[in-house]
C-alpha cells in the first residue's frame, strides 16, 4: 500500500520543480528576438519617405507598423565604417577596413575587451547568426576573395555568420556579381548598371533571401533560445543590375528633379564620384546627359524595388513562422547615395545626401505605429535602443543614446547626429550642419532654408560656429 505521508511531498517537489522549469523556459521563450535587416547604399527615397514614385511596397507596410525615423544620419558615409558604428556602439576608423583594424588590436592584445553588439546579445543568451552583407565583407572574412576563415572581421560574434556565393563563387564574387555569376574583375570591364530577364534568383540577393529564410525556419524551431538576426542586402550598391520586371516598374515614370545639381562653388567635401565613374559608362556621364542620369536613376531605383522584394520574403517568412509575435524588427540603411546631388554620383561626401538613410523599428505591441518622428538619430543609437527594447542591460562604453523614449512618444526631441571621413567631421542638428576639415576650415549650411547645403554661411555666424565645434570635438575626443 502507498505511504502517502511520503509519496505526497515527493509528488509536490516534482510539480514545483516541473513548474519551476516550465516557467524559465516561458521566460526564456518570450524574451524578444530581433531582427535586423540592412540593406546597401538605401537612400530615404521609399514612399514611406515622402518618394511618390519608388515602388517599396514592402518596406512601406514595415514602416506602416513600425516608427519612420526622417531623420536618421550614419556616422560615416562609407560602408565598412557605418558598419563599425552600428555594429559595436563606438565611433571607429574611418576607413572600410575598420572592423578589420579593431579584429587585429583584439588578436594582439592591444584592444581592451569591448564586446560588440553581436557578442553582447549572444552573452545575453541570444544565438546570434548573420546573413549576407551585414559588416563590410559579406560573410565576414577576408582574404583575396573576402572567404578565408582565418581571417575574421568580427571574431565571436556570430554563431553562424553565413554568405551563400551560388554561381559567383566567392563573396568578393557576390558583393560585385552581375547576372547569371558574372563577376567583377575591373570596374571598367563591367557594366555601371543591367537589366536582365529571370527570377529574383539571377542576382544575389536571391540567394542571400534564400538562406534568411532557412535561417529563419531553424530559429523558430529552437524556441528554447531567443535569436539576433541580422540579414544584409547587397543592392542597390553599384553595379545596378536587377531582374527586368523590376526595371519595367520605372518605364515611362517621369522622375523629380534632381536638387541643387550643379558641383558645388568654393571648399568642400565633394568628390570626382571615382567609384561610379570607374565603371563602363559606354563613354557617357550623367552630369552632362540628362538621359543618361534618368537611365541610371531607373537602375538605380530598379534594385531599390528588387532589395525591397528580399525584404518581403523575409518578412513574410517571420510572419509564417509565428515569430513575428515575439520579434523586433530594425530595417536601417549603411548611408545614402547621392544620384546627381552636388553634381556627385555616389557616396563618401559629408553632405546630407551620403549620410541621410532610412531607419525602420518595429516590435510588437507598439502604441505609435506608422508614426513619423523628426528627432535627429544616428545608427549609433541602435545598440543601446536594442538593449532597452529586450531588456537586456546596456554596456557602458557604447556611445549612442537609446531611442525608446522617441518610440513610446514620436514628438521626443533627439540629439545632434556625428559623421567624419578621413579629412573632415561633421555635426547636424535639427536646423543646421555643420563641417570641420582637418586643417580648421569650417563650412554651415542652414536646412531651414531653401539653400540648404548650397551656401556655406560659417562666416556670418561665427558663434554658432564655435558653439558646433565645441559639440563636435567633444563628441570625437578631437583636440
Amino acid at each position: 500500500m502507498m505511504n502517502l505521508k511520503k509519496t505526497i511531498p515527493l509528488i509536490c517537489a516534482a510539480l514545483s520543480f516541473f513548474m519551476i522549469t516550465s516557467c524559465q523556459k516561458e521566460q526564456i521563450v518570450q524574451k524578444p528576438n530581433v531582427l535586423l535587416i540592412c540593406v546597401d547604399d538605401l537612400r530615404p527615397e521609399l514612399k514611406s519617405f515622402g518618394a511618390k514614385y519608388i515602388s517599396s511596397p514592402n518596406i512601406d507596410a514595415l514602416a506602416e507598423k513600425g516608427i519612420k525615423f526622417q531623420k536618421h544620419f550614419v556616422n560615416a558615409p562609407s560602408c565598412g565604417p557605418s558598419r563599425y558604428t552600428l555594429l559595436t556602439g563606438q565611433y571607429g576608423h574611418y576607413g572600410n577596413n575598420a572592423l578589420f583594424l579593431r579584429a587585429k588590436k583584439i588578436k594582439n592584445g592591444k584592444e581592451e575587451t569591448k564586446q560588440s553588439m553581436p557578442e553582447w546579445f549572444k552573452a545575453h543568451g541570444y544565438t546570434t547568426v548573420s546573413v549576407g552583407k551585414v559588416s563590410h565583407h559579406p560573410g565576414g572574412r577576408g582574404g583575396k576573395n573576402w572567404n578565408d576563415s582565418t581571417k575574421i572581421e568580427m571574431p565571436n560574434a556570430w554563431d553562424r555568420h553565413l554568405m551563400p556565393v551560388a554561381e559567383w563563387q566567392h563573396p568578393r564574387g557576390m558583393m560585385h556579381g552581375l547576372a547569371n555569376g558574372e563577376i567583377r574583375v575591373t570596374r571598367g570591364g563591367m557594366d555601371v548598371f543591367q537589366t536582365v530577364e529571370g527570377n529574383d534568383n539571377i542576382y544575389p540577393d536571391g540567394a542571400i533571401a534564400d538562406e534568411a529564410l532557412k535561417q529563419l525556419r531553424e530559429l523558430a524551431s529552437n524556441n528554447e533560445k531567443p535569436y539576433f538576426l541580422a540579414v544584409g542586402i547587397i543592392k542597390p550598391h553599384l553595379p545596378f543590375g536587377a531582374p527586368k520586371t523590376y526595371y519595367d516598374r520605372y518605364d515611362g515614370v517621369d522622375l523629380p528633379e534632381i536638387k541643387h545639381p550643379q558641383k558645388p562653388k568654393g571648399r568642400t567635401t565633394w568628390h570626382g564620384s571615382g567609384e561610379f565613374m570607374k565603371y563602363n559608362r559606354w563613354g557617357k556621364n550623367p552630369n552632362k546627359d540628362v538621359d543618361f542620369a534618368n537611365d541610371v536613376r531607373r537602375h538605380y531605383a530598379a534594385c531599390v524595388s528588387y532589395a525591397d522584394a528580399q525584404v518581403g520574403k523575409v518578412l513574410a517568412e517571420l510572419k509564417r513562422t509565428g515569430a513575428d509575435k515575439n520579434t523586433i524588427v530594425v530595417l536601417w540603411g549603411d548611408h545614402g547615395w547621392h544620384l546627381g546631388e552636388h553634381s556627385v554620383w555616389g557616396k563618401h561626401s559629408l553632405f546630407e545626401e551620403s549620410l541621410h538613410s532610412p531607419l525602420i523599428i518595429h516590435y510588437p505591441g507598439m502604441e505609435q505605429s506608422g508614426s513619423n518622428t523628426d528627432a535627429v538619430v544616428e545608427t549609433l543609437d541602435l545598440f543601446p535602443t536594442l538593449c532597452d527594447l529586450t531588456g537586456i542591460d546596456k554596456p557602458n562604453y557604447i556611445q549612442g543614446e537609446s531611442l525608446k523614449d522617441i518610440l513610446v512618444n514620436p514628438n521626443t526631441d533627439g540629439h545632434t547626429a556625428i559623421a567624419y571621413t578621413n579629412k573632415a567631421s561633421t555635426i547636424r542638428t535639427e536646423t543646421h550642419r555643420m563641417t570641420l576639415h582637418k586643417d580648421g576650415y569650417v563650412e554651415l549650411y542652414d536646412h531651414t532654408t531653401e539653400e540648404k547645403e548650397t551656401k556655406n554661411i560659417a562666416e556670418e555666424y561665427p558663434e554658432l560656429v564655435e558653439e558646433l565645434k565645441v559639440k563636435l570635438r567633444s563628441r570625437l575626443n578631437l583636440k
